[in-house]
């Protein structure tokens, strides 16, 4: 087959029209992979965020969020009366009743100077709903709570059917004094901390609701809390809102500067008294404090909402097709760079966001964030994975199987080794008189044959540490010094060349006659150096590694030269001088023109290599290139 059909320079051309469709055949599947991967990711994460599944860590985040604000200022709107140690332990002291609950007569003093000091509404979180064993002691109360003139509210857990409390007697006896109940439960979360406060239960509205109405003589519209239940802006930990003792309270010894124009909130404080919750900014906060944040919660307006569902959904989906989307054209570790850096701006923005007052999700869009990473590498990995085995069977073919590594390694980012002007040694083979000798037998002895001489011929290049080209039925292409550079690239040559068509040709003919065939081949072999275009070349569907140029042309012609030349092996005076080594019995035919060859090439061969007569039939036809040639060591793949 004419070198000019194979090798031509348009087959070098790595832009055809094919390769081009291969690649966006390759790019479109890669995508349809990323672009699934993102929609999968972004739909789990949209999903365990409808279904609350990772409810517990979202809390836990909301704790880290108020961690990192740090502690607020002190509310002005709120002062919390605590029946604290302190009260406990002046009572004792005094020795007045101080078992709990105490006597109402107790609140009675601490409305009327809570109010005399200019509170603006006054809260007990304490119940009242049954009269107590005193009656004089209920009628205390209630006259204190009337004198209050409607800036009280009391309450209560026990709510009836339709809102109704029976606080100091119910409804009726509320109004008389114009005083309200209030629902003091608080919703627990999974964890069992406390983070947000009700709008109303059962109709009652909360004690927070209330005391805002109170102190701002206006409604608060059920509209505000979307979900019926609003998050407590917490100011800090336990004892950022300012507390007075409930026994200084009692005794009137109220400073007007800590009261005046505030909510005051009459509540158990003292952990004896065992109305602790667990909060996000503290473990142990007193209830009466809780409810003090809420209230201050509302009277600021609510200055910490939830983000609206939407925005957290728009915000999974898009942590879910960014790194996918993105990824199309990177490489694994800059995917997961890009992932990393895209957590990294997504918390600080998550916190900003907290600051400002806004609660956005947090770990379902970071949950998309890692399935899509995840996914993303999986899609990379499997996809490089798959094209460098590839490209590793490719080359394990032609090349020494202890530089295939190196040469997978030394390829681009696509897993193609690009098109390098390199200076290298091309040796072409072919068998004389295969052609007639294969007419005469069946074709699976004439494949049988073809494999025994090429794999005797293969053996002796890659041992040299050659790179098979091509078979071409009978015939051998080989580089030596690409993909790899190898300075020594000429020696390496020769010393195939030599063993080719000394005792590698040798052990063929003895196979030959050892099957029973009358016939002793000869071969020709040409050897040229100098620059190759060398790469893969190719289509989506099929690549091959090959060497181009003049330098290739000129060796294929030196080995069709040797045939009826009485040689068998041909060496340009391009690969005599790049040796390091020339070999022993190196002598020169001649100065030969070449076609394609403007000047005639010095050609070398090595001692007397056998006579080729082109008698391919006859035994006498070549004689044994042991018998001619010196021996002749190949150089290690290495180059030792």
């Amino acid at each position: 087959m004419p070198i000019s059909r194979l090798y031509s320079d348009q087959s070098a051309a790595y832009g055809t029209i094919d390769e081009k469709v291969g690649a966006m055949r390759k790019q479109r599947r890669k995508m349809l992979a990323l672009l699934a991967v993102a929609l999968l990711a972004g739909g789990i994460g949209v999903l365990a965020y409808g279904t609350h599944l990772l409810r517990r860590s979202e809390l836990q985040t909301i704790d880290a969020r108020f961690s990192i604000r740090g502690k607020q200022s002190q509310p002005s709107d709120v002062v919390l009366v605590g029946i604290d140690d302190h009260t406990l332990q002046e009572l004792r002291n005094h020795q007045l009743p101080s078992q709990f609950p105490f006597p109402r007569r107790y609140y009675a003093q601490a409305i009327d100077h809570l109010r005399s000091a200019g509170a603006k509404a006054i809260v007990l979180d304490i119940e009242f709903t049954h009269p107590s064993s005193n009656e004089r002691e209920d009628e205390a109360l209630f006259e204190a709570v009337g004198r209050a003139h409607g800036k009280t509210a009391l309450g209560t857990i026990e709510v009836a059917t339709g809102g109704r409390p029976e606080v100091l007697g119910g409804p009726e006896h509320l109004r008389e004094v114009g005083a309200q109940a209030a629902y003091v439960g608080l919703p627990e979360d999974s964890d069992g901390a406390i983070r947000r406060f009700p709008y109303a239960f059962n109709g009652l509205h909360s004690i927070a609701v209330v005391a805002s109405e109170l102190a701002n003589r206006r409604p608060v519209p059920a509209s505000r809390f979307a979900g019926e239940t609003l998050p407590i802006d917490f100011a800090g930990p336990v004892g950022t809102v300012r507390e007075i003792s409930f026994y200084d309270a009692v005794r009137g010894h109220v400073p007007p500067s800590a009261v005046a124009g505030r909510v005051a909130i009459v509540g158990a404080t003292s952990h004896i008294l065992q109305d602790i919750h667990a909060t996000s900014t503290s473990e142990g906060m007193p209830g009466p404090e809780i409810w003090a944040n809420a209230i201050a919660t509302l009277l600021r307006g609510v200055p910490l909402t939830d983000a609206p569902g939407s925005l957290n959904i728009i915000v999974i989906v898009l942590l879910g097709l960014a790194v996918p989307l993105g990824s199309m054209r990177l490489r694994q570790w800059r995917s997961l760079l890009d992932a990393l850096a895209l957590a990294i701006v997504f918390t600080i923005a998550t916190q900003i966001a907290f600051d400002q007052g806004l609660i956005t999700a947090f770990v379902y869009p970071l949950l998309a964030l890692a399935l899509s990473t995840l996914g993303t590498l999986a899609v990379l990995y499997v996809g490089e994975t798959i094209e460098r085995a590839r490209v590793h069977d490719l080359f394990s073919r032609f090349v020494p199987a202890d530089v295939v590594d190196q040469v997978v390694a030394s390829a681009g980012e696509n897993l193609r080794l690009g098109a390098v002007e390199r200076d290298c040694t091309v040796l072409f083979s072919d068998l004389r008189g295969f052609t007639s000798f294969s007419e005469k037998l069946p074709a699976a002895r004439v494949i049988e044959v073809v494999n025994c001489y090429l794999t005797e011929m293969t053996e002796a290049i890659l041992g040299a540490g050659g790179t098979l080209i091509a078979y071409m039925g009978d015939g051998i292409m080989a580089v030596f010094g690409a993909p790899l550079e190898q300075p020594d690239h000429a020696d390496r040559a020769v010393a195939a060349a030599v063993e080719m068509v000394g005792p590698r040709l040798a052990r063929f003919n003895a196979w030959i006659a050892e099957h029973g065939h009358e016939h002793k081949f000869a071969m020709g072999v040409g050897i040229n150096s100098g620059p190759v275009m060398a790469g893969n070349i190719g289509s989506e569907r099929r690549v091959e590694y090959t060497a181009l140029g003049d330098t290739t042309n000129t060796a294929s012609r030196l080995e069709g030269m040797t045939k009826g030349s009485g040689h068998m092996l041909f060496i340009a005076d391009t690969t005599r001088v790049r040796m390091r080594h020339p070999p022993e019995g190196l002598v020169l035919v001649g100065d030969l023109q070449i076609r394609g060859r403007v000047a005639p090439v010095p050609v070398w061969t090595i001692a007397a290599p056998p006579r080729d007569s082109g008698r391919t039939g006859d035994r006498d036809s070549g004689r044994s290139a042991t018998d001619t040639l010196p021996p002749m060591r190949p150089p290690s793949p290495d180059g030792s």
